[in-house]
């Protein structure tokens, strides 16, 4: 349950990011560097707090460390894909 949790978040954050950076890039191109950074702040939150729940939830280490493996997997892949399509 928590992966498809993860994986759903992880897709809404690059979904937000893509179109919100469109958005700005349309009406404000020199709000960029600001946009960013509070994307890369508003993702940090939102994903420390997701693994930091499963964490405090699961009931091994073995299912923590597993989860943070493929965590972190997912947050690459979406940093790539969503990089890749922006710049």
């Amino acid at each position: 349950m928590i992966y498809i949790v993860a994986a759903l978040l992880i897709t809404l954050l690059g979904v937000a990011y893509v179109k919100g950076f469109d958005l700005v890039k349309r009406h404000s191109p020199d709000r960029l560097p600001q946009f960013c950074l509070l994307m890369a702040a508003i993702r940090f939150l939102l994903l420390a707090t997701l693994f930091a729940i499963s964490v405090f939830f699961s009931e091994t280490r073995e299912e923590t460390t597993r989860f943070a493996i493929v965590y972190i997997i997912m947050y690459v892949l979406m940093m790539t894909v969503t990089l890749s399509l922006r710049h």
